[in-house]
């Protein structure tokens, strides 16, 4: 059976980064416009994990039982490696996505019924990214999905259950965010292309092919820092997120200089990290200034 650190690790908490950035930026962009609420905010940030955890323990599971993961040289995958049943990690994931729902309707009551039906389907948009007889994820949409749902809908659903509106602001912190968050997937793609290509899911970087998988890499991460230039529109202090520059360069570097295989690891690591610096120092910039 699983230890506990196995499950922790099954978990993926590297990519834990993309469901805390959205809801920093998202606070960010409701505090500019005068609408930051701090126990709405917390709400938020308990779904956007939960959604995020069961999005993984989900992915474990469908692609442990297609036998995706049979060959991986990635981290650790608890159905793949044998090390926990396909029903104890089909029911992590349903028990994490129950608790993402349970925050998301506190949410929904306390200010528009409607989220009720965003909500469903952020929670199909999780389960059937590899799960289900026709997964998304294994015909080139996950970075679009990425985009959407750790992009456009965290930050703008928690800038609007906060100030109860949303903004050109938050909009482009949006962008900012899915591109920083479709970056850290297309890193992981590019590094599973060969295992992929042969298990049959054909990722969106198994369509580009590595080359262009890797320029995309490259425009996913310039995307934030030219909305940092634009937002200096609403405070110059917007220019503080180009402090996360440093950061996106380091990730980007085994990508451009061609490493493959295990060596692409500190590329999804320092991507998300440079989502967490740069949108925490963005919503900190348009919140105050």
């Amino acid at each position: 059976m699983a230890t506990a650190a196995e499950w922790i690790e099954g978990a993926r908490p590297r990519t834990l980064p993309n469901a805390i950035a959205p809801v920093l930026a998202g606070t960010g962009a409701a505090a500019s416009i005068g609408g930051a609420v701090w126990w709405k905010a917390i709400l938020a940030l308990l779904v956007s994990l939960a959604l995020i955890v069961g999005v993984n323990y989900a992915n474990d599971y469908s692609d442990g039982i297609r036998g995706t993961d049979d060959v991986r040289v990635g981290p650790l995958r608890l159905v793949g490696s044998k090390l926990a049943s396909p029903t104890a990690v089909r029911n992590a994931a349903i028990l994490s996505l129950a608790i993402g729902a349970v925050a998301g309707l506190v949410l929904a009551v306390t200010t528009a019924w409607w989220l009720v039906v965003l909500g469903a389907v952020c929670l199909a948009g999780a389960w059937f990214y590899t799960g289900g007889s026709k997964p998304y994820g294994y015909s080139g949409f996950g970075e679009i999905a990425v985009f959407v749902f750790f992009g456009l809908i965290a930050v703008l659903g928690t800038q609007y259950v906060q100030a109860l509106r949303v903004d050109w602001v938050g909009l482009l912190l949006a962008i900012g965010v899915g591109a920083f968050s479709s970056a850290v997937l297309v890193a992981n793609n590019l590094r599973d292309i060969p295992t992929d290509t042969e298990a049959g899911k054909v990722t969106l970087a198994v369509k580009l092919g590595d080359a262009r998988t890797r320029t995309l890499h490259l425009m996913l991460l310039v995307a934030p820092f030219v909305i940092s230039l634009a937002l200096v529109a609403r405070t110059p202090w917007a220019l503080a997120g180009l402090l996360a520059l440093p950061l996106a360069i380091r990730a980007n570097a085994p990508v451009r200089t061609g490493k493959g295989g295990l060596e692409l690891i500190p590329a999804l690591r320092d991507s998300g990290l440079a989502l967490l610096v740069w949108s925490a120092l963005s919503a900190l910039a348009v919140g105050l200034g």
